[in-house]
């Protein structure tokens, strides 16, 4: 190309056709021009009707830039659309040229010709000019969008001004509705125009990103599916909506943002070379999402996108460090929250395999050693291995050299802070080290920002380190560990969306920490702050227990609220409530699903009905008489809950343990637990589970030595302490009581405390349920609602569902229609009896019974789902009947429920004070009163509880009396005292009485 042409801008103008014939034959709706430069559709003119005389007139003119190739190609096509282009039409005629070609007839027009259709060469009349952009006065928006595209990759491109920048994406904006399918614009080249403009906006120091999203939007919408450019719009999208979410925490977005991933991974099948790029992504969005609401489903499907990521990038691979770094980050975090030791051990490797793919001199080199190091660190925590101490120490202190002392990044700082402590662990045994670990740490403190998430951590550590010296300066400031301290605390509440409870927690701790450091700033102490939390305001300590457990039946009991007193008021907002509520409710169910992206599906429908569902609660608050409606209960409230009985509230925290008495009247009364530790509980929770497996294999006769010391444990450390509180509280002798445990708490039997001696004069000292008759409850508003429903009574029907035969879901239970036989020879006369079992026993029919009769027995196998908590379930004849079948269905004339099942009344462990298991969702579902088990069933000796339970249950019926689920702790107490000689502890043990 001859050098004055070089960069320059043509104008080309296509004047008119003729001779324009189909080699079809067809006749066309209409004819139109094609300009395209290497192979690319730069432009295409209107579509016009062909005259009588095969001609057509156009008149339309182009700019185009002359730097992007020597050549130009035109076409004359032929389209058979009135009004849309589904395609590109047939070919009438094509010719090759050079710029210089085009130029060569200066201001003249000049006629092109084309090879021969149907012995008739068809031509164009054009007209070309060299102009200068500045010239183009009349060029119009279409022009300056084809000049932006050709000319993005030029250096006069690359140094626009922000404001051109925003014009263009603005003339994009304007310009893309006012084009249909098919015209030019939407067809060809433009998304890499847009992708320009968006990635300068995206650059520019300004937020830019509603604009950059808005943009984003547009491109996708150029790219319908099938399109090459699909994936990669997608994904860019989505990169946008995850930024965006990060500066401003809209959940939405991130959902958003996973759900274009997922259609981008689904568009690039196995084998196609983006797809471990957009797997990384996906698990980057997932990522966010977990740090932000904190699901495990999330956090697993992280590390398996990881999984299946690094085996896309096997050892060579240019990215393969990156992906062995994030599943150890990933493996770390799972670790920290549910402490499997192969999750870290596998993080250790990854990382060690990552830094030697990074040596010495890599740019990254120094945060490699740090991660390493963090995982040893994480790992020493848990497991107290010294070498793992020393090594983190060292990677740590190198990462630390690599890096100058006065580094700008906050990594850096963090890495001051993880090293310092570290020393403080290592200080235990090297006091030398704690001067330098309280350096390090205030050196931190001084460089992290006011809210970052470390300045928590490091100021305890300083704080304790300061303690250990006796060298208390208060060089911390109150307000900054009470900044700190409120962003950790409300950071994780909000997370599982309690950051209500949030709110007034730390303001009440705040209160009690200021006025504690006014007396002696000297004696701060997480213990003693602890002590005077509890010791402060024990009423604020019951409702801020009941608030903050069982959060999930809390919101669906709430779904069920009675309307009666609201349809007087308001029947128009009492109707609107209800309907909302079954919605919710229904859109509750579907978020148990397996599948990912149904999962998110379910999320977000579930988010818009809950705003939908409280904007119709504040609407009836404003009623008059309703200002607390739906709020949660105040002290007064809940002591309902111990009408009959006192109800204990035991509570584990990192702190201290202690117990609150609920009594029937007055304040409640806390029972400190000095000599137990959350980290007793849990060793506690982990002896109990091998001593009973221990004792399943064990005969009847010989001794349960193991299972005695813990039971003796917790007679001692736990209940006899709660004991000698009642009996100062003059409760009698065989009296009711209601445990409500919390958190490590859920996993210990306590009503099987026992202390297993002898007094002087040789009669046995007395264990708690020869004391007590014992029940629990998930909340104290669980047992007020069964209390509350039990106002209507309705004759007794008693239905037996057993399945000892589940198909392939479990092995046969051999002593399933024995059971069943003797439960129906015991069940009263006078009730309706019904027998559900064999092919009878399916999922639909035991949902059936359970709707249409009041009291229940159930013999089958049962199962806790640890991972989906939803899908616990029994195992029927066809299908497993899980706990959100039952959460489904409503039956206020429900009344008792013996579930002879495993593990019917154990919680998950990742969430234990949700209280979500199968014997929580009956009583939610109506039944008042239910009998569940702790742990798996002998179903041999079973029988014989069974047996002594409806024994004692309907042994006074004969006198007139009528059937009373509220007999069935006293009836299970009175069972498993009969039965000592004929079933194990641990199977006396398994039973466990809900409810009223």
């Amino acid at each position: 190309m001859p050098g004055s042409l070089e960069g320059q801008y043509i104008r080309l103008e296509v004047i008119s056709g003729n001779n324009l014939k189909a080699p079809s034959w067809r006749f066309p709706a209409g004819i139109y021009i094609s300009i395209n430069i290497e192979s690319r559709r730069r432009w295409k003119s209107a579509t016009r009707s062909l005259s009588s005389e095969e001609s057509v007139a156009w008149g339309d003119t182009v700019t185009l830039s002359s730097h992007a190739s020597p050549a130009l190609s035109v076409e004359i096509r032929a389209s058979y659309e009135v009004d849309r282009m589904l395609g590109s039409g047939e070919v009438i005629g094509i010719i090759q040229m050079s710029w210089d070609e085009v130029l060569d007839h200066g201001d003249e027009a000049f006629e092109l010709s084309f090879p021969p259709v149907h012995g008739t060469c068809p031509s164009l009349t054009l007209k070309a000019a060299v102009v200068h952009p500045c010239d183009d006065q009349d060029g119009g928006l279409f022009d300056s969008i084809v000049d932006c595209e050709i000319a993005r990759d030029t250096d006069a491109a690359r140094s626009l001004p922000a404001v051109y920048i925003h014009e263009s994406a603005q003339l994009c904006c304007k310009l893309l509705p006012l084009c249909p399918q098919g015209t030019y614009f939407r067809s060809i080249g433009v998304d890499g125009a847009v992708d320009h403009v968006i990635g300068r906006c995206n650059n520019l120091a300004i937020d830019a990103s509603d604009e950059g999203i808005h943009l984003r939007r547009v491109v996708l919408e150029l790219c319908p599916l099938g399109h090459q450019r699909r994936p990669r719009a997608l994904d860019k999208l989505s990169r946008a909506l995850r930024i965006r979410f990060s500066q401003r925490g809209s959940i939405d977005d991130v959902d958003e943002s996973i759900q274009f991933r997922r259609e981008a991974i689904s568009l690039c099948p196995e084998g196609h070379a983006d797809r471990n790029q957009y797997l990384n992504n996906l698990a980057s969005s997932l990522q966010s999402r977990f740090d932000h609401q904190g699901q495990y489903r999330d956090l697993n499907e992280v590390i398996s996108t990881h999984e299946e990521v690094l085996r896309l990038r096997p050892v060579g691979h240019k990215s393969r460090d990156i992906s062995l770094g994030h599943l150890g980050r990933a493996l770390r975090t799972r670790f920290n929250h549910r402490g499997v030791i192969d999750d870290i051990n596998r993080a250790i490797s990854l990382h060690r395999e990552q830094l030697t793919l990074r040596p010495s001199g890599h740019p990254r080199h120094d945060t490699t050693l740090a991660n390493l190091a963090l995982a040893l660190k994480t790992r020493y925590e848990k497991l107290h291995v010294d070498e793992d101490l020393n090594e983190a120490i060292d990677l740590y202190r190198e990462s630390l050299r690599l890096r100058r002392h006065d580094h700008p990044d906050t990594p850096c700082k963090s890495f001051q802070f993880e090293l310092g402590a570290l020393l403080s662990f290592h200080a235990t045994r090297e006091n030398e080290d704690i001067e330098e670990a309280i350096q390090l740490c205030q050196e931190s403190l001084a460089a992290l920002p006011s809210l970052h998430p470390h300045r928590y951590s490091a100021t305890l550590v300083t704080c304790r380190l300061q303690w250990r010296t006796s060298d208390w300066q208060q060089d911390i400031p109150l307000k900054d560990f009470q900044n700190a301290s409120l962003r950790h605390i409300i950071g994780r509440l909000r997370r599982n969306k309690w950051s209500w409870i949030a709110r007034r927690l730390t303001q009440h701790f705040f209160e009690l920490l200021d006025a504690h450091w006014q007396r002696d700033h000297r004696q701060l102490h997480a213990t003693k702050l602890l002590a005077a939390f509890s010791g402060a305001r024990t009423l604020p300590a019951v409702q801020l227990a009941e608030q903050g457990r069982g959060q999930q039946w809390s919101l669906a009991s709430r779904l069920r609220t009675p309307l009666e007193e609201l349809e007087s008021t308001n029947l128009k907002l009492a109707c609107s409530f209800s309907e909302l509520s079954k919605r919710l409710s229904n859109a509750q169910g579907l978020a148990g699903s397996t599948d990912g992206a149904a999962a998110d599906r379910a999320a977000t429908e579930y988010r818009r009905r809950t705003m939908q569902w409280e904007a119709v609660v504040a609407e009836i608050r404003h009623l008059q008489g309703f200002s607390r409606f739906l709020l949660p209960p105040s002290y007064e409230d809940l002591q309902v809950a111990a009408h009959h009985g006192p109800v204990i509230i035991l509570i584990a925290s990192q702190y201290s343990c202690s117990a609150v008495i609920v009594p029937t009247s007055g304040e409640p009364h806390h029972v400190p637990l000095p000599s137990v530790t959350l980290t007793d509980l849990n060793n506690l929770k982990d002896h109990f589970t091998r001593a009973i497996r221990q004792a399943s294999i064990m005969g009847l006769k010989e001794p349960r030595n193991d299972l005695i010391v813990l039971l003796r444990a917790v007679w001692d450390e736990i209940m006899l302490p709660i004991v000698n509180v009642l009996q100062h509280l003059k409760s009698k002798h065989q009296s009711r009581i209601w445990l409500c445990p919390t958190a490590a708490f859920t996993s210990i039997p306590l009503h099987a405390a026992h202390p297993f001696r002898t007094n002087a004069d040789r009669s046995k000292e007395p264990c708690l349920e020869d004391l007590y008759i014992c029940s629990y409850t998930p909340t104290l508003s669980a047992l007020i609602r069964s209390r509350q429903m039990m106002k209507k009574h309705v004759p007794p029907s008693f239905v037996v569902i057993g399945q000892g035969q589940p198909g392939a879901r479990g092995k046969e239970l051999l002593a399933v229609d024995s059971e069943l036989d003797l439960v129906r020879k015991l069940v009263p006369a006078a009730a309706n009896r019904t027998t559900i079992s064999g092919n009878a026993a399916t999922r639909a029919g035991a949902l059936e019974a359970l709707e249409q009769n009041t009291w229940v027995h159930l013999a089958c196998h049962g199962k806790q789902d640890h991972m989906q908590p939803y899908n616990s379930h029994f195992a029927m004849k066809d299908e497993p009947l899980t706990l959100l079948n039952i959460m489904d269905k409503d039956i206020p004339h429900a009344e008792f429920a013996f579930l002879s099942a495993c593990h019917t009344a154990v919680g998950d462990k990742e969430t234990p004070d949700e209280v979500i298991h199968l014997a929580a969702g009956l009583q939610f579902s109506g039944f008042k009163s239910v009998v569940g088990t702790l742990w798996e069933v002998d179903d041999a000796v079973a029988k014989h509880v069974v047996e002594a339970f409806y024994k004692n249950m309907f042994r006074d019926l004969k006198d007139g009396g009528i059937m009373d689920c509220t007999k069935a702790a006293w009836a299970l107490n009175r069972a498993t005292h009969a039965v000592k000689t004929k079933v194990p502890l641990e199977q006396r043990m398994v039973f466990i009485h809900i409810g009223v």
